[in-house]
C-alpha cells in the first residue's frame, strides 16, 4: 500500500522549491497535481504546477466524485474564491505503480485527507518568521499589496493549525530543509524495517526526522506565531 505524504505551508514559505528538490533525491514517489479554477500565474503551465480548469469543469468533477478533497479558497462576500482539488486518480495510479504519493495541499485540504486516510503522513513547512515571509512574497513580484496582506493574514491562521501535523519543518536554509524533508520521507518508509536491519545511514536519517516530529518542534513554532501576532 502506498504511503501518502501531505505537505502544506503558507504561500511564500518555499514549499514548491523544497518539493522540487525532494523529487531529485527520492525515487518511487509520485506527485499529485491539483486542479484549480484560478488562472495561471507567471510561467505556470497546465499539467505541471496545476491543471487549470473552468468552474463548470471543476463542478462536473465534483458531481462525478473525482476528488479526494476540494475546497474554495480566498473567497468572501465580496470576492469569489477559486476552487482547488486533489483527484482520486493519482492515488490509484501510484498504487498501481508501487509508488508513494505526495500531496501539495493547504491546511483545509490536509484535514480532509487525514479524515479519509488516517495513516497519511503530514508535514507542515514554516517560514522563519513573518518578516521573512513578507519579504519572500514581495520579492517574487506576483501579488498586489492587498493580496500580500491577505496572504500574511491567511498564513497566521494556517500556522495556528500546526499541531494537526505529524512533522514541522522550519525553512531557514533551502539545502538543509530539503535534506530534512528527504529524511522524513525515507524514515517513514523505514518503519517496515526492524532496528537490527537498519544501516548507520538509515539510523541517522531517522534521527533527523525524529527531530522534526511535532512533539520536539513546538518550541520552534511559538516564536514564529508570536511574530505574526505582534503585527
Amino acid at each position: 500500500m502506498s504511503i501518502v505524504y501531505i505537505v502544506s505551508a503558507p504561500s511564500g514559505s518555499g514549499k514548491s522549491t523544497l518539493v522540487n528538490e525532494l523529487f531529485k533525491m527520492v525515487r518511487n514517489l509520485d506527485f499529485s497535481i491539483s486542479y484549480t479554477t484560478r488562472p495561471p500565474r507567471g510561467s505556470e503551465q497546465n499539467g505541471k504546477e496545476y491543471f487549470f480548469v473552468s468552474r463548470e469543469e471543476f463542478k462536473a468533477m465534483i458531481d462525478a466524485k473525482e476528488f479526494l478533497e476540494y475546497a474554495e479558497v480566498f473567497g468572501d462576500e465580496k470576492v469569489r474564491g477559486e476552487y482547488y482539488g486533489t483527484a482520486r486518480r493519482f492515488l490509484h495510479e501510484a498504487e498501481n505503480r508501487g509508488n508513494d504519493l505526495l500531496l501539495d495541499i493547504d491546511v483545509q485540504g490536509a484535514s480532509k485527507i487525514k479524515e479519509k486516510i488516517p495513516g497519511a503522513v503530514s508535514i507542515f513547512i514554516l517560514p522563519p518568521d513573518r518578516e521573512n515571509l513578507e519579504w519572500r512574497l514581495r520579492n517574487r513580484g506576483e501579488d498586489s499589496e492587498e493580496v500580500i496582506r491577505r496572504r500574511l493574514d491567511t498564513a497566521r491562521r494556517e500556522i495556528e493549525n500546526y499541531s494537526k501535523y505529524d512533522y514541522i519543518l522550519v525553512n531557514r536554509v533551502v539545502e538543509q530543509s530539503a535534506d530534512q524533508l528527504k529524511d522524513i520521507v525515507l524514515a517513514e518508509r523505514l518503519k517496515k524495517k526492524s532496528r537490527a536491519e537498519l544501516s548507520e545511514e538509515e539510523e541517522r536519517l531517522i534521527e533527523t526526522a525524529q527531530a522534526c516530529r511535532l512533539g520536539k518542534a513546538r518550541e520552534q513554532v511559538q516564536p514564529i506565531l508570536d511574530s505574526f501576532r505582534w503585527r
